[in-house]
């Protein structure tokens, strides 16, 4: 069925809520613009002039792809090599969505996309639905198939899990960028002090490669293991240099919402490392090397302005 010019105008305006709708479920931007093209075809095929919420009729098909998503990359992920870790977002990717209120960014922080693969698929989308977008408990309860109170008590469930993790602090594009240039020197000082008094005492580090870049395969735990891995991992050498194909240079930069350290070899992002700033110290380090959720990232670097490298490798 052809769609009339305002039907199509109707979806082109809720095109980016969706988009960052999915890629919060999904944590891939790739399977988010995917099931947002797959809702668009819904939309052309239904009788659109007697859905009377076009909002909540398309939210309502976004999500229950995104559902159907989740159960099948959950199968998927128990042969994934290694750790798996979302598809990270620079700043100004327009998938990243609405940030005005601290609960839309807290719910597209790295380290929060990464706590919601705990979830059940229906924890994740109360969640992600009622938590950064406002809908109202009825509205989701409807998309779910349960009812209001079940819906509410998967919330406080859901939020409970996330809060779980150590409470995490905001901080603005200079402070982030401070924080990234004080933890680079740490990193390449080639001592391990420095970097431990940066880290709390229970800091994480993981790593996902995909099985395509080498990458521990199990989370580097505590800060002077984390520390002696990453003076490791900063130390240049000819063989790094061999297997990356050339020498990164390192630059901080924001990606989903906090301070990270961007790896840039020929113009492409290679890798994504986002740190978990809490009041105590730096808790988690979450590394992105996998080149399939990397390309939108190496897009997103070319299109906008970037400092020179705090380090070349």
């Amino acid at each position: 069925m052809a769609l009339s010019a305002s039907a199509v105008q109707l979806f082109q305006a809720a095109r980016p809520r969706l988009e960052a709708i999915a890629y919060r479920l999904l944590g891939s931007a790739s399977e988010a613009e995917d099931a947002v093209q797959e809702t668009f075809l819904r939309w052309q095929g239904a009788d659109v002039e007697r859905i009377e919420k076009p909002e909540a009729w398309l939210t309502k098909v976004l999500t229950n792809l995104c559902l159907n998503q989740l159960a099948s990359a959950r199968a998927r992920r128990e042969t994934y090599v290694g750790q798996w870790l979302p598809e990270p977002l620079l700043a100004g990717d327009p998938l990243l969505g609405p940030a005005e209120t601290a609960e839309q960014r807290e719910s597209v922080s790295y380290a929060v996309l990464a706590l919601l693969e705990r979830l059940s698929p229906n924890e994740r989308a109360v969640y992600v639905l009622r938590e950064a977008f406002g809908c109202p408990h009825r509205e989701i309860a409807e998309i779910l198939g349960i009812t209001e109170a079940a819906c509410q008590q998967i919330f406080h469930r859901a939020k409970k899990h996330v809060a779980d993790g150590r409470a995490r602090v905001e901080v603005d594009e200079a402070a982030a960028r401070r924080i990234v240039e004080e933890f680079l020197e740490a990193a390449a000082g080639g001592r391990t002090e420095p970097l431990v008094r940066l880290l709390t005492q229970d800091a994480v580090s993981v790593a996902d490669g995909g099985g395509k870049v080498p990458a521990r395969a199990k989370a580097v735990e505590g800060a002077l293991a984390v520390a002696k891995f990453l003076r490791g991992l900063f130390r240049p050498s000819a063989a790094k240099r061999a297997l990356a194909g050339g020498s990164p240079r390192i630059h901080a930069a924001i990606a989903n919402g906090g301070p990270a350290v961007v790896a840039v070899l020929d113009g492409r992002v290679v890798g994504v490392l986002c740190l978990e700033v809490t009041a105590d110290g730096i808790a988690g380090l979450r590394t992105q090397f996998n080149p399939d959720k990397l390309g939108r990232a190496s897009r997103q670097w070319a299109v906008t302005g970037h400092g020179e490298p705090l380090l070349t490798l």
